[in-house]
C-alpha cells in the first residue's frame, strides 16, 4: 500500500501525489474499503480510487530506470501500424497506452512519428486518431520522466535529445 507523499502512476491520470489513505468521508462510498486521495501532478483536481482498484497503479519509475530507457532507445522496436479501420487502429493504440508501461509508450510514440515521417514524403498529414494517441503518449510519458529524472516536464524532449545513444532515437 502507498502512504502520503508517494508519488505514483494512476492510469490515464498520469503522475500523482498521495495525499490521504483511509476511508471517504462521503455517502455514495463504502465504508468498509479504504481509499487513496490522489493530487494529479499536471492538472487539477482530486482522484478518489479504492486501493483495491482494477485501474493500473505503480510507483513512478527510478531515475536509473529512465536514464537506461533513454540510453537504450536506438535498440527500442517501434513499427507502424497501418490500418483503414479506424477502429482498429483506435483499438491498437489504446492497448498500448493502457499499458502504462514507460517503453510502450515510448514505441507508440516512435512509431506514429515514423507513420508522420512516411505520409509527410507522401504529401499527406497525420491523421487525428494517430495525433491524439501520440499526444497522450507524450504527455503521459513526459510527466513520469519529469518526476523520474527531477526536471520540468518541458525540458524532457531537450533532455531525450541530448542523452538519446543516438539522433534517430532522440526525436521523441
Amino acid at each position: 500500500m502507498y502512504k502520503p507523499g508517494d508519488l505514483i502512476v494512476y492510469g490515464s491520470e498520469g503522475v500523482c501525489r498521495v495525499d490521504q489513505v483511509g476511508p471517504l468521508d462521503s455517502p455514495q462510498a463504502d465504508r468498509a474499503r479504504t481509499y487513496y486521495t490522489l493530487l494529479p501532478l499536471y492538472h487539477d483536481g482530486k482522484v478518489y480510487t479504492p486501493v483495491d482498484t482494477a485501474v493500473s497503479i505503480r510507483p513512478v519509475i527510478s531515475r536509473a530506470e529512465a536514464e537506461s530507457m533513454i540510453s537504450g532507445l536506438a535498440s527500442l522496436k517501434a513499427e507502424i501500424f497501418e490500418t483503414r479501420n479506424l477502429r482498429e487502429l483506435e483499438e491498437h493504440y489504446k492497448k498500448q497506452l493502457n499499458s502504462h508501461c514507460c517503453a510502450d509508450l515510448f514505441a507508440l510514440i516512435r512509431s506514429i512519428r515514423m507513420k508522420r515521417v512516411k505520409l509527410n514524403e507522401a504529401g499527406k498529414k497525420l491523421g487525428v486518431i494517430d495525433e491524439r494517441y501520440m499526444k497522450r503518449a507524450e504527455d503521459m510519458l513526459h510527466g513520469e520522466l519529469a518526476v523520474a529524472l527531477s526536471i520540468p516536464r518541458d525540458d524532457v524532449a531537450g533532455y531525450i535529445a541530448e542523452h538519446a545513444s543516438e539522433p534517430e532515437a532522440a526525436a521523441l
